[in-house]
């Protein structure tokens, strides 16, 4: 396999994928059999700025170039060749945030991540306009927030796109986006796999009464979906990405994508009645549907598939980082004893220590919210640990509570989705840092959830290889299957993962954790309210 590996590398056959993660940059090489091969990761965290998440120019491109390297080193260390041509290229990002641009191609503020909460009067006009759920963080609410508040740059805006078209756009010179990534800007109709005809109509209207010189399709990218060609690499967009100047340019590039989007194909999920779950730094859950929903909600978003199929997301801000935190104490707790630490042996036995203890937690409760958290109804967030004098307080029942935490406000936006609109899933598949030690994620959210979870030993592998998959996709599908059929056929065939079915008392517990944090809410409302207390 190793030598298929480097003649697949030789002959310039290997497809690349990078996604820009909201705390790695990771980069995938796979061979014609859609395997990984390589891989190279750069670490990087956004910054608060002016009172607005970002990530500068400078730290995407040497994190870009700094990934890139790293992939060059492994291809080298593990096949002594180097990367000079390539079969394809896919680039994945987070989603969402506001990137606009002049005529001259300059970027008129920092970059505003999807993790910005400042939108609130945006989103609640949008939604009420277009009759349609608008989070906070869709691109076409940062624009209107940007509108409402008089910001000069606005009447410069040329162009208007998200982190994964920016960086495609500077490797190509091609203004278009993917069309899972195009329905975080603006709503996308699944019958046309384009921005919503209707919606784009009514925010023209806006633009225009307030006399500003452009219309909405003029500064959007153009919309495309799996398995077209977005564009080839450029010779600037190579020595952009390849310092060391090996790598030659005319790569194709399939579209660029959010990563969301690549979740659900690192997981196999995109075919209707089937769904995932990422939990990482933010949390989400996908599921494809079989018909639209009844009726909007404020917890609910609705997106696309990379094949424009609608899907029901349940977006969640704050996941895993308060957990890691704890972690991370306890970390220097057995450092401050003299005792080795193995981070990957800390995070299992505190993980599995979680399991011995009580279903609901002892009455402890644990709200993870580093930044604020819209499902809820909160812009602003504070990381709290709560308990009263009468609760169970041991380590078991601690663990469990921020595991917990970690995934409940995922569980308030998906029981809308079962209880409520009855949806149907047939899979549901989990993949990011929560699920790394074995079992115990999967049953924490197989509890919250009610559902069967399962976890594939390829979903390690995330959205930088899902964001391959698509590119390999487009350059290796000859007979134009449809991207379920792909997938199932030529990626997952015979690999269906390790399912874990809910555990009764755990579900019970889940329930009457989920009704205490529900009241518990107020406490956290309130202690943002007095932060400077």
């Amino acid at each position: 396999m190793k030598a298929d590996a480097k003649k697949t590398i030789e002959q310039g056959k290997a497809v690349l994928g990078i996604e820009f993660g909201s705390t790695r940059i990771k980069a995938v090489l796979v061979d014609t059999e859609n395997r990984p091969i390589a891989q190279g990761s750069h670490e990087w965290e956004n910054q608060l700025a002016d009172g607005l998440w970002t990530y500068s120019t400078e730290a995407i491109w040497s994190g870009l170039q700094q990934c890139y390297a790293d992939l060059q080193a492994d291809v080298r260390r593990l096949y002594g060749v180097e990367i000079i041509k390539l079969g394809g290229i896919g680039i994945s990002a987070m989603m969402h945030g506001y990137m606009p641009f002049n005529a001259a191609g300059e970027l008129l503020v920092p970059f505003r991540t999807w993790r910005n909460t400042n939108t609130g009067r945006a989103a609640a006009e949008l939604s009420e306009l277009f009759v349609f759920n608008i989070p906070l963080r869709w691109s076409i609410s940062h624009l209107y927030q940007a509108i409402l508040e008089d910001e000069p740059h606005v009447r410069d805006i040329a162009f208007l796109t998200t982190l994964a078209g920016y960086i495609h756009w500077k490797l190509t010179g091609e203004k278009v986006l993917g069309v899972g990534d195009a329905s975080g800007m603006l709503p996308v109709d699944s019958a046309t796999c384009d921005y919503s005809a209707g919606m784009t109509r009514i925010f023209d209207s806006i633009l225009a009464n307030r006399k500003l010189p452009f219309r909405l399709e003029e500064i959007l990218p153009r919309v495309l979906t799996a398995g077209v060609e977005a564009g080839r690499l450029t010779a600037e967009g190579a020595a952009l990405l390849d310092v060391s100047g090996k790598l030659e340019a005319g790569v194709p590039f399939c579209p660029p994508e959010g990563d969301a989007g690549t979740g659900m194909v690192a997981t196999n999920a995109v075919r209707k009645r089937t769904g995932n779950v990422s939990a990482g730094t933010s949390s989400f859950s996908m599921i494809v549907l079989e018909k639209e929903l009844s009726k909007p909600y404020e917890e609910i978003d609705m997106v696309t598939t990379p094949d424009g199929a609608p899907v029901a997301m349940v977006h969640c801000n704050n996941c895993t980082s308060d957990l890691n935190a704890w972690v991370g104490l306890f970390k220097e707790y057995q450092q401050l004893l003299g005792v080795e630490v193995d981070m990957n042996d800390l995070f299992g036995k505190l993980y599995n220590a979680a399991l011995e203890g009580d279903p609901d937690c002892g009455g402890l409760l644990a709200y993870n919210y580093f930044s604020g958290e819209p499902v809820v109804g909160l812009a602003d967030g504070r990381p709290l640990f709560v308990r009263s004098a009468t609760d169970r307080f041991n380590l078991a029942n601690f663990m469990r509570a921020n595991l917990y935490a970690s995934v409940a406000v995922l569980k308030i936006g998906n029981d809308i989705l079962f209880n409520e609109e009855k949806v149907g899933v047939d899979r549901l598949t989990g993949h990011g840092g929560l699920f790394k030690t074995p079992g115990v994620g999967q049953r924490i959210l197989a509890a919250a959830l009610n559902s069967p979870i399962s976890v594939m030993e390829t979903a390690g592998e995330g959205g930088a290889w899902g964001i391959a998959l698509l590119a390999s996709f487009m350059v290796s599908n000859p007979d134009r299957q449809t991207l379920p059929k792909w997938l199932d056929e030529q990626v997952f065939k015979g690999n269906e993962g390790v399912e874990i079915s809910p555990v009764a008392k755990d579900v019970a517990g889940f329930n009457a954790y989920i009704e205490s944090y529900r009241c518990g809410l107020a406490i956290e409302k309130a202690a943002i309210e007095n932060k400077s207390c």
